[in-house]
């Protein structure tokens, strides 16, 4: 089967379609013959090294397909399924997945393959923060997929939200039921003639350079959680989530899944890539200023 992996660590450019054997499922997995694939900026933090791991490796953490093996004990799904969940190696004829939910009706696969690590990541930012009904929550970078999906989930539990983005998608962030506001130098000032009461929790997912801004925005560190700035975060005191020792919420992805299906939550699907286009589909990923997910479509 054809798979996309790297034998070395750096740029897109190291990406190369392999022949290997199809991977088979261990106990608690399945294999899926994959229909689709989203793309997240974990990929080229994977493909650069920032988070280690055995060459070769695999790229492409969510993954929508048909259910085609199961492994020793899987139950809650037969062969034949249509699933989505999440991999280690998405980017192939088939993948083996490590949790996964059916799609219901009223998902496609492309709509479903968007949304397992955003689901995961916006989930467990924003329980780590103890948002709920009367809190309010600054969202630094909520346009993007993660943003996107918190701004929903925390309005969905009862609390105001203010979401920094470029104006080109204050509407959209709106529709959501949150406040936009744009990022950047005087972002305090902004907040404070919103909210001249405060925020209660600010949760970061932003490229670096905000935290100090965000932490006198909330008047604490522990009132601020990151999950891009790892660098800045230890020398101010703020919390950060996602890098060794994380635990994962890969149990939301059913909710957000759910939700999606019942046209309660949305996640754009900006663009999507055949998989002979997939280092470009890395490529625009990495650039940044995505404000949807971006899916390749296995044929």
């Amino acid at each position: 089967m054809r798979a996309v992996r790297f034998h070395q660590f750096g740029d897109l450019d190291v990406l190369q379609v392999d022949e290997v054997p199809i991977p088979e499922p261990g106990p608690g997995q399945i294999r899926i013959a994959v229909r689709a694939v989203g793309v997240n900026p974990a990929d080229w933090k994977v493909i650069e090294g920032e988070l280690g791991g055995d060459l070769p490796l695999g790229v492409g953490i969510d993954a929508a397909g048909v259910v085609d093996a199961l492994g020793e004990g899987v139950t809650d799904v037969a062969v034949g399924d249509a699933v989505v969940g999440v991999t280690s190696a998405g980017l192939a004829d088939f993948a083996v997945l490590l949790a996964w939910v059916p799609i219901p009706e009223g998902l496609d696969v492309v709509a479903a393959a968007a949304l397992p690590l955003a689901a995961e990541t916006a989930t467990r930012g924003i329980d780590l923060l103890g948002v709920g009904a009367g809190t309010t929550l600054l969202i630094n970078g909520a346009a993007g997929a993660v943003g996107s999906i918190a701004t929903q989930l925390s309005v969905l539990r009862g609390a105001r939200v203010i979401a920094t983005a470029s104006e080109r998608n204050a509407g959209r962030l709106r529709g959501y039921g949150a406040e936009p506001t744009t990022y950047g130098p005087g972002l305090a000032e902004r907040v404070a003639q919103i909210a001249p009461d405060g925020v209660d929790v600010i949760f970061d997912m932003a490229p670096p350079g905000a935290l100090p801004e965000l932490v006198v925005i909330a008047g604490t560190p522990d009132r601020v959680l990151t999950v891009s700035d790892f660098e800045t975060a230890p020398s101010l005191g703020v919390r950060v989530s996602g890098r060794e020792g994380t635990e994962y919420r890969w149990d939301a992805i059913g909710t957000v899944v759910d939700l999606a299906a019942e046209g309660k939550l949305e996640l754009p699907v900006e663009r999507t890539f055949p998989f002979e286009e997939f280092r470009e589909a890395e490529r625009i990923s990495k650039a940044g200023h995505v404000t949807g997910k971006l899916v390749v479509v296995i044929d």
